[in-house]
């Protein structure tokens, strides 16, 4: 039984974690706004201890800064960190993509068929967080059919960084709309084994998605906490 407890407490952490980081991705935490704790344990229902230990977690994946006499505060990238961070993840992406065209198995690309699939159903559903968590699932497992662990663990340091900007990118119905698109055009790639054309989707997609991001950033949308779609 003390056993039981004591794995229950270690697991507070990570969940903690788990909520706070869909809090932050979602925008229910704003970018740049400072991370109250007395808050966050009555939400959450836990602890300081835990909840320290979950905003940690978070430091280290990019998505909280820790702050000298501040705190904790959600990451807020401006426009020129979004500019460079989009083209650096922009070549990442692409080339992750071009390897996996070349690299994936029959079992890869069923499952990636498959969240795409829900994917598309949460869409025509206009149901955001879970498109986007079945979107970042496709994304990651294109970079793990690269079969390349410096690339994924590279990719995956610098995507913690852009996962609100990611989310927030397709508040706009057309927006939306393309990105499906480009997705449906990443199956299709993978499917013929086309490296070139994966790499082109991938390139675009990354580049439309800094584009409608900086377009929030300069009409001041960014950092509303609790946007919708």
């Amino acid at each position: 039984m003390a056993e039981i407890i004591e794995l229950a407490r270690q697991a507070l952490p990570h969940q903690a974690a788990a909520r706070l980081r869909s809090m932050l991705i979602e925008g229910t935490i704003a970018p740049g706004a400072k991370l109250n704790e007395r808050e966050l344990c009555e939400q959450l229902k836990i602890s300081r201890t835990p909840l320290r230990e979950a905003i940690k977690m978070l430091a280290s994946e990019g998505l909280v800064e820790l702050l000298p006499n501040r705190g904790a505060v959600a990451l807020s990238l401006g426009e020129q960190d979004v500019i460079d961070t989009f083209e650096v993840m922009a070549n990442l992406e692409a080339q992750s993509g071009e390897l996996a065209a070349a690299r994936i198995t029959d079992d890869e690309l069923a499952e990636i068929r498959a969240l795409h699939f829900e994917m598309l159903a949460a869409y025509t559903r206009r149901d955001l967080p879970r498109y986007y968590a079945l979107n970042a699932q496709i994304h990651a497992c294109i970079n793990a059919a690269a079969k390349n662990p410096v690339l994924t663990r590279t990719y995956a340091q610098l995507n913690a960084r852009l996962q609100a900007l990611r989310f927030r990118s397709n508040q706009d119905g057309q927006k939306w709309q393309r990105a499906v698109d480009e997705h449906e055009r990443m199956i299709d790639a993978l499917a013929r084994h086309d490296g070139a054309a994966m790499r082109a989707v991938l390139t675009e997609h990354l580049n439309n998605k800094r584009d409608a991001v900086l377009e929030l950033i300069r009409s001041g949308q960014l950092n509303r906490a609790g946007a919708s779609p």
